[in-house]
């Protein structure tokens, strides 16, 4: 095994020199340095922009679908909403320090649980240009120094957001060392940070399968993750149509390339020739390419699935479509082919929802609503770092209390132990 590189070694000592100043950083300090963050995020826009210009001009020389090339790009109004999502982490309850749990004991003692910083976080990360700021403002926000890998496609873009990231430190004091961009596109730094287990505490990979599925394997530090976003709805035989028309329709073609996009629509037989055909519909309306199973081939528009068109994730205008005799099939089918992210059942059913919801482990479940909104921005979060598929420690959207561990407090009057 080759050694880690002297540079990136050095990244680990100053990201772990910063995060014990993090560590005891007021809240309004944190809060100071992610609103100077957006205004100099803003300030910087024609920078910002003019760097992603050459990010999306590389990016279409080397052929990334359309879908990829979505998730790179940045415009004025993209720009702003990552902005204000540096100002609503700001704004956030700080959860350093809060107290979640406390009682006394018989002995006189009185003990806390307390929330703490995990330390120092690795962020692995794609095409995605804001997953920068994302991860920045909520590592900080709770208390966190993080080495930040985007990937080469969005390379001038991070360079250009981390800069603004940097300068909001600087203006309200903190160690600009608490949030660093690993400055080369040279794989070998995400083999380094995969075994930095001296420097990091947490590893988060964001991206596609490959890049997951090899942090997955390979790293020797803890792993926050999700392998896909294999996301499901099931249009159940009591479902109300409009309500049901527009979500699905959100839900496929709102953004194809993000992982809360459904994959994979099931539908009640018995709505097949009716909302279902309805449904089929919109989304061949839409240009969203239409891939059934046995039950819905006749309908217009529909090709025939093959296996491997379930349990997929497109990350485009694509989607499988499969036919399911009750809620007891369409639960079946997910656990099936799901990848434990998001679901989603249109019901009108209280019974057949709440079935749905304790037959599926998925990290997040819904009724009637699109799966776009799985988000941790649309959490209430401010944002997210990704959305954790595991069961342990983070499920979900990750946001800054996820990105906490906790410690116990424990406070007595001379008390000794018998």
């Amino acid at each position: 095994m080759t050694e880690i590189s002297t540079d990136m070694l050095e990244m680990g000592r100053r990201a772990r020199a910063a995060a014990a100043i993090l560590a005891a950083a007021t809240p309004q300090a944190k809060a100071q340095a992610l609103t100077a963050a957006a205004d100099a995020l803003w300030n910087a826009r024609g920078d910002v922009l003019a760097a992603n210009a050459r990010d999306m001009e590389a990016a279409r020389a080397k052929g990334l679908t359309g879908a990829m090339l979505d998730r790179l790009m940045l415009d004025e109004a993209r720009l702003q909403s990552v902005c204000q999502a540096l100002r609503d982490v700001a704004a956030q309850d700080d959860p350093v320090g809060q107290v979640i749990s406390e009682w006394d004991r018989p002995s006189g003692l009185h003990i806390q649980r307390v929330r703490t910083p995990l330390g120092v976080v690795g962020v692995i990360y794609e095409s995605r240009p804001n997953v920068t700021a994302d991860a920045g403002a909520l590592c900080l926000k709770a208390g966190n120094a993080v080495i930040l890998r985007g990937g080469s496609e969005s390379f001038h873009s991070s360079r250009a957001i981390h800069a603004a990231l940097v300068a909001g430190l600087h203006a309200a004091g903190l160690p600009e060392d608490a949030i660093q961009l690993v400055q080369t596109t040279d794989r070998a730094a995400v083999s380094d940070m995969l075994r930095m287990v001296e420097h990091i505490d947490v590893i988060v990979p964001r991206g596609g399968k490959g890049l997951v599925g090899l942090v997955q394997r390979e790293a020797r530090v803890p792993v926050f993750a999700h392998l896909e976003g294999i996301c499901h709805v099931y249009v159940d035989a009591s479902a109300d149509a409009d309500k049901a028309r527009r979500v699905v329709l959100n839900a496929k073609t709102r953004r194809t390339g993000i992982c809360g996009a459904a994959e994979c629509l099931l539908l009640h037989r018995d709505i097949v020739d009716g909302l279902g055909a309805q449904i089929i519909a919109d989304l061949a309306a839409a240009g969203v390419e239409l891939r059934g199973d046995a039950g819905v081939q006749h309908l217009p528009g529909v090709t025939p699935a093959t296996e491997d068109d379930f349990g997929r994730e497109y990350l485009d205008s694509i989607i499988a479509i499969a036919v399911v005799a009750d809620i007891e099939g369409a639960i079946a089918h997910i656990r099936r082919f799901g990848s434990n992210h998001t679901e989603a059942i249109i019901t009108e059913d209280d019974d057949t929802a709440a079935r749905f919801f304790a037959g599926l482990d998925s990290a997040i479940l819904m009724r009637n609503a699109s799966t776009q909104f799985a988000d941790g921005g649309e959490f209430g979060l401010g944002a997210e770092i990704g959305i954790a598929t595991g069961k342990m420690h983070a499920r979900g959207p990750v946001g800054a209390e996820q990105l906490t561990s906790f410690k116990y407090l424990v406070t007595g009057d001379g008390t000794t132990r018998p």
